[in-house]
């Protein structure tokens, strides 16, 4: 297992994807996307809470394609970078799909994959 992953347990990583993607459901819970896109607030708090999905899906490493096989790991890994470096250029019919038909699956994924971690230890 490498350092970077050392550094950051694999637990805390899921418990993460898990955590931001429940806190997104919350806020996205009564709009649409023209009301997410006009309520600046938990527009932000979407972005942010996508920025640590991705993050960290980023700590995950290799272990990622172990723990959670079917996710599109590097279109993450790739949106993180997008929301960090790109902000002002961040489509919401993007974020929108994302949060409303991407999210559930890796959700799912976190929580088995956290469920199996804690069952049989560490990888």
């Amino acid at each position: 297992m490498s350092e970077r992953i050392r550094r950051y347990r694999l637990a805390d990583c899921l418990q993460e994807i898990i955590d931001n993607t429940s806190s997104i459901e919350l806020y996205v819970a009564e709009l649409d996307e023209e009301g997410l896109a006009h309520d600046r607030l938990r527009y932000d708090a979407v972005e942010r809470c996508l920025e640590r999905i991705c993050e960290a899906a980023h700590r995950l490493g290799d272990a990622a394609g172990t723990l959670m096989p079917d996710q599109p790991w590097q279109d993450i890994r790739s949106m993180g970078n997008r929301l960090r470096h790109a902000y002002d250029h961040i489509d919401m019919s993007i974020v929108w799909k994302v949060v409303t038909e991407r999210l559930p699956q890796p959700k799912a994924n976190a929580a088995a994959a956290l469920e199996r971690l804690e069952a049989g230890g560490e990888i």
